[in-house]
């Protein structure tokens, strides 16, 4: 991705950041995603988390959020994010 000068940008660092994943719901799919997610925010904990059902019970929606302190966390983040097996977006 081309750097985006600091003045351009629609963040302000550090910030806390929220993450929207949906994945299958799965016993493991909030521990796995805690997991990644602290890898690139070793601050973040479950508090820092919220879990929502879809209406079938079919997918869970997770928002995690972050203390973003750099363009670069965030993209490697996603980035992540979105490889893993069990996640289906990541907004």
């Amino acid at each position: 991705m081309a750097d985006i000068p600091r003045a351009e940008s629609l963040i302000e660092y550090p910030s806390d950041f929220p993450i929207k994943v949906m994945g299958p719901t799965h016993i493991d799919f909030a521990p796995t995603i805690v997991e990644v997610v602290v890898k690139h925010d070793p601050t973040f904990h479950e508090g820092k988390l919220e879990a929502r059902p879809s209406a079938k019970g079919n997918y869970t929606g997770l928002t995690v959020t972050v203390r973003a302190v750099s363009r670069e966390q965030l993209d490697a983040l996603y980035t992540e994010l979105s490889a893993h097996p069990m996640v289906k977006i990541v907004m």
